[in-house]
């Protein structure tokens, strides 16, 4: 029997800077395994090959990418054991996790330093003020297109029908929650489906979404209240006692894209670029703010006005994720500096004590089960 794998961001690239949400994505948790030492080291290679091995227990893992290197993994989480596996040097807010028992695994001695030269060393500073400053760039240019983006929002903001927008979020709320609440304190996990990336923008809508009996596809235009709604019926959530997990906007972490309810078997989320998905199977269905609540031939009255924003919008995001390439390129050679100088049999020694360890807490919960 293999797991069930969930891949999710919870490190962000965005307009408002780094943003970090791992602090609630691993809340939780029994034990935390803190992978600490230099980048190149085999972080990622040791826990996606434990994730793999996981898997392939049947246990249920969820996986976190790295918003730079998407094919490379920050953190693991075994759900089924509660145990958390993370790479301490990109995962901001771990080391302040209350009630979680943390286990520092130091792979600083595998590393050589002495072996670096003099040149080497001054060759990494450089790169490492390079990085700092392509990300820096990154950064200040999502942030002038999250402010054209906003000059976006403001033609359906002027045009929206406020009152039929707010019927349609309590209409909502009507049909997912009824009249019901649990008798429970609900969890909720600020997550994101998706990140900037040096690709462009890459999302795990449809795994993260596969397995749920009904989902709720919100269209519309920037500014036409989905964000907002779906706050609302977070909120709604919350106070009722379900469980529900968010997702932040990854261009924008101060809006919201995706809400999943585990105990309805239900998700709804923003379906428009650059995360545009559209039903194909049964429990799919369609709420269009446009067509609901924004005044009829809005399009078509603001289509100069609309196009010269998106031109501009597009050339700076563009613009940003060329920085993000050029970070993903420096932070390649900082890595590939201090990989010359490691030794792997140490870090193999490493990945063998960690192995057993989760081993041996897999086949005690199974039998305790």
């Amino acid at each position: 029997m293999i797991g069930k794998d969930r891949h999710y961001f919870a490190r962000g690239n965005t307009a408002r800077g780094v943003h970090f949400l791992y602090d609630s994505a691993f809340q939780g948790l029994n034990k935390l395994f803190l992978l600490e030492g230099f980048p190149g080291t085999g972080k990622s290679t040791m826990m996606s090959r434990l994730a793999d091995e996981m898997l392939g227990q049947g246990c249920n893992v969820n996986l976190f990418h790295s918003p730079i290197n998407p094919d490379e993994i920050d953190a693991v989480i075994n759900t089924d054991l509660n145990i958390g596996i993370a790479d301490g040097q990109y995962c901001e807010g771990l080391s302040s996790l209350s009630d979680v028992e943390i286990v520092r695994i130091d792979l600083g001695g595998a590393v050589d330093m002495n072996q670096l030269s003099e040149n080497t060393q001054k060759e990494l500073e450089a790169l490492h003020s390079l990085l700092v400053e392509s990300y820096s760039k990154a950064y200040d240019t999502f942030a002038t297109a999250l402010r054209i983006h906003d000059e976006w929002e403001s033609i359906y903001i002027d045009q929206m029908d406020f009152h039929e927008a707010n019927q349609v979020g309590q209409e909502l709320i009507n049909s997912l929650f009824g009249n019901y609440t649990l008798d429970k304190e609900s969890i909720v996990r600020h997550l994101f489906f998706g990140a900037a990336t040096p690709r462009g923008a890459v999302d795990h809508i449809q795994t993260l979404t596969a397995d749920l009996e009904k989902r709720i596809f919100i269209k519309g235009r920037p500014g036409s209240g989905k964000s907002t709604m779906l706050k609302r019926i977070a909120a709604t959530a919350e106070a009722r006692g379900f469980d529900v997990q968010v997702f932040h906007c990854g261009f924008d972490p101060n809006s919201l894209d995706m809400l999943i309810f585990p105990e309805l078997s239900l998700a709804i989320f923003d379906s428009t670029a650059p995360h545009e998905y559209f039903p194909n199977r049964t429990g799919d269905h369609i709420v269009d703010m446009y067509e609901l609540a924004v005044q009829p031939g809005t399009d078509e009255r603001f289509a100069s006005d609309i196009l010269h924003i998106q031109q501009r919008y597009s050339q700076k995001m563009k613009e940003a994720t060329s920085y993000l390439g050029e970070a993903q390129e420096i932070d390649s050679r900082i890595k590939s500096h201090y990989m010359a100088i490691t030794d792997f049999t140490f870090v193999n020694h490493l990945y063998r004590e960690l192995q057993s360890e989760l081993n041996h807490l897999i086949t005690h919960t199974r039998q305790e089960a």
